[in-house]
C-alpha cells in the first residue's frame, strides 16, 4: 500500500467534494478515529491508521488488499467510484436524488433517471452536480451526476434525463469479479 501521488491525490479529493463537498475532512478525522487513501494496484482504499500500520508487516506480493475500496484509476489517470463507496459517502452527500419506487429496479439495471422516475431532489443543486441516489424509504442506491439543475428539472418533458447513472448497489452482482 503506497501513499497516493499529489497529482492522484488531488483528483480523489476534487471527485470527493464533487459529491460530499467540504464534508471531506469528516470523513477522514472521525470519532473511532483518523482515516487515510492508499493506493494498491491502481486501486484507492479507505483504511483506518491502526488497520494501515498492522498491514505494513506484509509485501506488495502478498497483499491483496486493506480497507474498503473506494474506486480505480483508469489508465488515463481518471477516477471511477465504485460502489463499495456508498455507504461511506451516502450520509455525508449535499446532493440527493429519490426515485419513485416504480423506477427503482430500472436505476438497478444501470439505466439513467428521466424525469418521470424522479420522486424528489434536493435544492439548489446545479447541472452536472455529483448526487447519491436513494429509494424512497431512503435506501442509498447508487451514484449520478445531474444531467440538468434543480431549476431546469421543474420544467423538464417527462421523457428527458435528469441525472446519468454512474454506479449501483446492482454492481454487486453484475461484477462481483472485478469490484475488488
Amino acid at each position: 500500500m503506497k501513499r497516493l501521488t499529489d497529482e492522484r491525490a488531488k483528483i480523489l479529493f476534487e471527485k470527493l467534494s464533487k459529491y460530499i463537498g467540504t464534508n471531506v475532512k469528516q470523513l477522514i478525522d472521525r470519532p473511532d478515529g483518523t482515516y487515510c487513501f492508499r493506493e494498491h494496484k491502481d486501486r484507492v482504499y479507505y483504511v483506518s491508521e491502526r488497520i494501515l500500520k498492522l498491514s505494513e508487516c506484509f509485501g506488495y506480493k502478498q497483499l491483496v488488499c486493506v480497507g474498503t475500496c473506494f474506486g480505480k484509476f483508469s489508465k488515463t489517470n481518471k477516477l471511477k467510484f465504485h460502489i463499495t463507496a456508498l455507504y461511506y459517502l451516502a450520509p455525508y452527500a449535499q446532493y440527493k436524488v429519490w426515485v419513485k419506487p416504480s423506477f427503482e429496479q430500472q436505476f438497478l439495471y444501470g439505466n439513467h433517471i428521466p424525469k418521470s422516475g424522479l420522486g424528489r431532489i434536493t435544492e439548489n443543486a446545479g447541472q452536472y452536480q455529483g448526487v447519491v441516489v436513494y429509494s424512497m424509504n431512503d435506501l442509498p442506491l447508487g451514484f449520478g451526476v445531474l444531467a440538468r439543475s434543480t431549476t431546469d428539472c421543474k420544467t423538464a418533458d417527462p421523457l428527458t434525463t435528469v441525472c446519468f447513472h454512474q454506479s449501483d448497489i446492482g454492481e454487486y452482482i453484475r461484477a462481483e469479479d472485478t469490484l475488488f
